[in-house]
């Protein structure tokens, strides 16, 4: 069964080192996301990135970063992520995040 439905995607771009109440932001932001009960919650490893400051973060072994790039995604409907918004405004120190509306599927029964 499959059931299709519009949604928002919540895509929040991290560094690994970035943190919040003592533990990695990115774990945070999911633990929350999960807590409040939001549709699911991904979070990506990049292999190569630069934000704000223009400083290249990369997994290439002769210039290995400890500070890798992280997209967490975050997918419900658009007033769950509305809702979830001042959540992650209080928890940003520094970052980037998006939003946009998507048609999500659902499958399974």
């Amino acid at each position: 069964m499959t059931e299709t439905t519009a949604a928002v995607l919540l895509r929040v771009f991290v560094g690994e080192l970035d943190t919040h109440e003592g533990q990695p932001l990115y774990q945070w932001l999911i633990e929350e996301a999960k807590r409040r009960g939001l549709a699911g919650a991904t979070a990506l490893r990049g292999l190569e990135g630069f934000g704000v400051h223009h400083q290249l973060h990369t997994a290439k072994v002769l210039h290995l970063s400890v500070d890798l790039p992280i997209i967490v995604e975050i997918i419900d409907s658009e007033a769950n992520i509305n809702a979830f918004l001042p959540v992650l405004d209080a928890a940003m120190g520094e970052g980037l995040a998006t939003t946009e509306r998507v048609e999500a599927r659902f499958y399974g029964s």
